[in-house]
């Protein structure tokens, strides 16, 4: 029987390529890249809503992000994030990530992401097609 993948329960999935201009002086990535590596599933995400609310005056932005690193990467090689939401509530939601590479998490991530109008820099409540979204996202 074989061990089920890291990300099964993650219904988005993005992967970034490792460079070399990535590592630091210990020869790994450095840690700033991972979060790096989160905003690209954090953008996918977002990206999945701009299609569903196609509102110019309304945009994510990040309020929260907390990491917790578990083990080191080391170039070459690439890496996929998964993403999916933990709870939705008026105008934000919580977003649950992990970094894998060669099968193994490498670190995790949670964010708050808040939905704001763009003219006046508020929180605005996320719409019934947004929020509908959001739960298909959870990985239920």
């Amino acid at each position: 029987m074989s061990a089920q993948h890291p990300l099964s329960g993650f219904p988005l999935r993005s992967f970034d390529k490792l460079r070399y201009a990535d590592t630091d002086r210990q020869g790994h990535i450095n840690n700033a890249v991972y979060a790096t590596f989160f905003e690209t599933g954090r953008v996918e995400l977002a990206d999945r809503l701009r299609q569903v609310a196609a509102d110019p005056s309304r945009a994510f932005v990040l309020a929260r992000i907390t990491i917790e690193y578990e083990r080191e990467i080391l170039w070459p090689g690439e890496v996929e994030v998964g993403t999916r939401v933990v709870s939705v509530g008026r105008s934000s939601l919580v977003v649950e990530q992990l970094l894998v590479s060669e099968g193994l998490v490498h670190a995790r991530a949670e964010s708050v992401m808040v939905l704001t109008d763009t003219s006046t820099r508020r929180s605005t409540p996320l719409d019934d097609n947004a929020r509908q979204t959001l739960e298909a996202l959870s990985g239920d």
